[in-house]
């Protein structure tokens, strides 16, 4: 009797963890990303619906901007290391640039080469929109700013990063500045990408 119990128990406790280990992945957000088409560092068109069956993490930055723009690139960069350690596969960072008239394809490009970029190949820096588009963009798909200072190059935007699924609907959001929470992306996003 006693070893039934023991073994009883022992499949119980089983069955428990094994289902915190295939948790579901529960969303925060629902917000519908936009349609759009925009230009990459390698001037080739990426859009929402080259996006499509593809989980990706955004963030909104800008090469001239010497406050946040670098640690969170940093920090990014820090997570793709780990999403690669993980061997997912099937996802993209999306950055989108909030001073287009300046950050052009080949400054983008420029910008990404002085990191240690993992596997460029996942790497999308988008530009190639007005000022006034990537600011309704932002706030209608991300439901975030991105504006530009009147008589200055600082743009203020938010610091997070956003996880989309692969329908294209935000899903989440993370601190991108500090305390970035690298684990609970990747479990995220790992959960996304299966």
């Amino acid at each position: 009797m006693k070893q039934i119990l023991i073994t009883g128990t022992a499949l119980v406790l089983l069955f428990l963890l094994s289902g915190c280990s295939t948790a579901k992945f529960e969303a925060e957000h629902d917000f519908k990303v936009m349609d759009f088409d925009y230009t990459n560092q390698k001037n080739e068109q990426v859009s929402l619906t080259s996006l499509k069956g593809i989980p990706w993490l955004a963030m909104f930055i800008y090469t001239r901007c010497d406050t946040v723009c670098p640690p969170m690139t940093s920090n990014m960069m820090d997570v793709h290391a780990a999403i690669e350690n993980e061997g997912i596969q099937n996802y993209k960072i999306v950055g989108f640039s909030v001073d287009p008239a300046y950050d052009t394809p080949e400054v983008l490009d420029n910008y990404l080469s002085y990191y240690p970029v993992e596997n460029e190949s996942k790497w999308e820096l988008l530009t190639g929109y007005e000022q006034t588009e990537i600011s309704q963009f932002a706030l209608q798909s991300f439901n975030t700013v991105a504006k530009k200072l009147t008589g200055s190059d600082d743009v203020i935007h938010d610091i997070k990063y956003f996880l989309v699924d692969s329908n294209g609907t935000v899903v989440k959001s993370y601190d991108g500045y500090s305390n970035v929470p690298t684990q609970d992306i990747v479990s995220d996003l790992k959960k996304l990408a299966q």
